[in-house]
């Protein structure tokens, strides 16, 4: 089981000081992963009193290919994980080039998470089809994997065209391990088809989630893989105490989660977010909690 934590830049800000020493700390403290999101544009909340919870232009997003290019160039073996990377609102080949020069630059360090989003706002400002994201999800991906695997592709689909070209670098093992977010049967089928792993957030460890895992096993049969060659990744924080932590990666680890991902600033389904929001307050969660489960995670 690896453990990584999730950049809580909402909180802590993106100075260049700032986000390189949350790496190295993590890294040093024996995080196997840095976990990024992603938001290209934010709502003004002052325009729409209604808007809830949901991210607004006060919070603080960097491009996540940015940011691990990076923290890449001052860690030295701490992997990077986009969680998740909205792909449907961009372009797929330009995806397909910076994952893959991200991969050779990071030295095969880079895992990308991908979701279709859920904010139309975004996608009429990035001059993409809200409606139709999920179903040209599935041919962006089909686009990507050939872009990585060979130096020159061809491919006509429904809303790509490819003649006899690719992008140079590749990666450095011609694929790059794939990840989903989203809960719902389209996604999981997905995950079978073509997914290395699943960020599965809506359900606590227990009866739910069971039923969630032997759902998305089903879809894998049907799919003709090994339910072990796909991950799963939850999300876990340092609310509570050392002993619920514990408990939750036993649970989590009897379910067969393969990634933990410590997320400090996460306050939806059933996720609380620590009370602190200052630099110093993450890296005392990042400190405690590390210590408190290392042993579980062998």
């Amino acid at each position: 089981m690896k453990l990584g934590v999730a950049l809580p830049l909402t909180d802590i800000g993106g100075d260049p000081a700032v986000v390189r020493d949350f790496a190295q700390a993590a890294e040093t403290l024996g995080y196997d992963f840095l976990a990024g999101t992603d938001h290209v544009l934010g709502v003004n909340a002052a325009s729409r009193p209604d808007w809830g919870k949901r991210n607004t232009s006060a919070d603080f997003f960097h491009d996540p290919f940015v940011l691990f290019g990076f923290l890449s160039g001052v860690t030295r073996k701490i992997e990077f994980s986009t969680e998740v990377l909205i792909l449907a609102q961009r372009q797929t080949v330009l995806v397909a080039k910076q994952t893959a020069c991200l991969d050779v630059l990071s030295g095969g360090r880079f895992r990308l998470g991908i979701g279709i989003g859920w904010n139309p706002v975004e996608f009429t400002g990035l001059n993409e089809d809200f409606g139709n994201r999920g179903k040209r999800s599935e041919e962006q991906v089909q686009v990507m994997k050939a872009l990585w695997a060979e130096p020159h592709v061809s491919f006509r689909g429904k809303w790509h065209t490819i003649e006899d070209a690719g992008i140079n670098p590749l990666p450095l093992k011609r694929g790059l391990p794939l990840w989903y977010g989203g809960h719902n049967d389209l996604t999981l089928q997905r995950i079978a088809k073509w997914g290395d792993g699943w960020v599965m957030l809506a359900n606590p460890p227990g009866d739910a989630a069971r039923a969630d895992i032997a759902k998305l096993h089903a879809f894998i049969e049907v799919a003709g893989r090994r339910k072990d060659a796909i991950g799963l990744g939850v999300w876990v924080s340092a609310v509570e105490d050392e002993a619920a932590w514990r408990r939750e990666i036993e649970a989590w680890k009897a379910l067969g989660a393969t990634h933990v991902t410590l997320n400090n600033t996460f306050d939806r389904y059933y996720h609380r977010r620590i009370p602190g929001r200052s630099l110093a307050d993450h890296m005392t969660a990042l400190k405690r909690y590390r210590a408190a489960v290392a042993d579980l995670l062998t």
